[in-house]
């Protein structure tokens, strides 16, 4: 980009200043959408770490009804290599009353390890210990959002509830308000079940009038090794109970990796409808072009007249092209990176920027100058001096 190809370029401001302008609008564009899918993927990753990728759920599979889960399961797969905890968990949609208010809520019976195993987190009171569990209390711990939906606070430690398991309403007291989002029983359903539940195992037990679990929350000790103990879990639960594919082993870094699939393509899918605008501002880049050559028709004329070469004039106005889309995918560039980033900070996520998305918008906005404005550099370098000098 030379200081005599600018002063070319805005020869006619006007004109170049909105040929510059469409593409930088598609140059912002790609710019904009990969920054949106980087920081999605990276804020996707993050939650579900959060939440906590090493952990695996094992139930029943869809079509296994007669298959339970019992206190002999747990130690079976507790002594699997690989396994550093187990917890047993139990779950019910029901209702709940409180302050007057009947609502809907899904709870889970769960043990002292809820904060290791599920990545639970008091943020008032506390969590299910182990003399809840071995006293069966009547005790629970609520989601934060919950809490504040319901009392407009969220610290009711010490409120009571009635909630209904097994056929009839129980008193619990609230012990404790757990944070929001951490826990991985709670993952993507937080917009579907408006309120979450935990309360000691034992007593969801005795309440339920059972002594199977629905689920095992299960901690291993590496993720990278993750397909191996699905296997020797499933392997070892199917042949302890005599059951043939009787279970399901889930856990997040599966759904993790689908995610992150997802958005790639919704990205890579989305960058792509931007680029066309890419390709309809080289159409206006050829456009502007070919108006500078008739305009400069006598100009051509005389430096080929005193020796100007063809190459000469053909390098003149591709440069002039190039220079162009670079100025234009600039200012994209720069509008892009600028309203990205201040959306970042208005929603609270960190920025991340996607160099490679960068790169690629700067190469594309060079080939587009080079490629539509090779046709009117060869027209312009192909006429002829007589024929130009008659010009005016």
């Amino acid at each position: 980009m030379t200081v005599k190809a600018i002063t070319n370029i805005f020869r006619s401001k006007t004109r170049s200043l909105l040929t510059m302008a469409g593409i930088a609008v598609g140059v912002f564009s790609v710019v904009l959408i990969s920054t949106v899918g980087t920081v999605g993927t990276s804020q996707v990753s993050a939650t579900l770490i959060t939440m906590g990728v090493d952990t695996l759920l094992v139930q029943a599979a869809d079509n296994s009804v007669s298959v339970t889960l019992t206190d002999r399961d747990t130690e079976t797969v507790r002594n699997i290599a690989g396994v550093n905890d187990v917890m047993p968990l139990m779950a019910s949609v029901t209702e709940a009353k409180m302050i007057g208010r009947r609502l809907d809520c899904y709870v889970w019976g769960v043990d002292r390890s809820a904060d290791r195993l599920i990545s639970l987190e008091a943020e008032h009171g506390r969590l299910v210990n182990n003399s809840d569990v071995s006293a069966r209390l009547k005790v629970c711990v609520i989601d934060e959002k919950f809490a504040v939906d319901t009392y407009g606070r969220s610290n009711v430690v010490g409120k009571t509830l009635n909630m209904f398991l097994g056929g009839k309403y129980h008193e619990f007291e609230i012990i404790g308000v757990a944070k929001s989002g951490l826990s991985s029983l709670q993952g993507m359903l937080s917009n579907i079940m408006p309120g979450f539940m935990y309360i000691p195992i034992s007593t969801m037990q005795q309440l339920c009038g059972r002594s199977t679990y629905d689920k095992l929350a299960i901690k291993i000790n590496d993720t990278n090794s993750d397909g191996a103990i699905v296997a020797d879990i499933n392997d070892a639960l199917n042949h302890a109970n005599g059951h043939v594919d009787g279970y399901t082993c889930n856990n997040l870094l599966s759904q993790k990796g689908q995610l992150d699939d997802i958005l790639s393509i919704v990205t890579t899918a989305l960058s792509m409808v931007a680029g066309i605008s890419l390709v309809v501002s080289g159409i206006s880049v050829m456009t502007t072009m070919m108006m500078s050559v008739g305009e400069r028709t006598r100009e051509i004329g005389i430096k080929k007249s005193i020796g100007a070469r063809k190459r000469d004039i053909c390098a003149e106005f591709l440069s002039e092209s190039i220079a162009l889309t670079l100025m234009g995918s600039g200012l994209g560039i720069a509008a892009g990176l600028l309203i990205s980033v201040i959306g970042c900070l208005i929603i609270r996520v960190p920025f991340e920027l996607n160099m490679t998305s960068l790169g690629i918008s700067v190469l594309a906005a060079a080939v587009i100058g080079a490629v539509f404005g090779a046709y009117p550099a060869v027209k312009a370098a192909s006429l002829k001096p007589v024929e130009a000098l008659r010009k005016i």
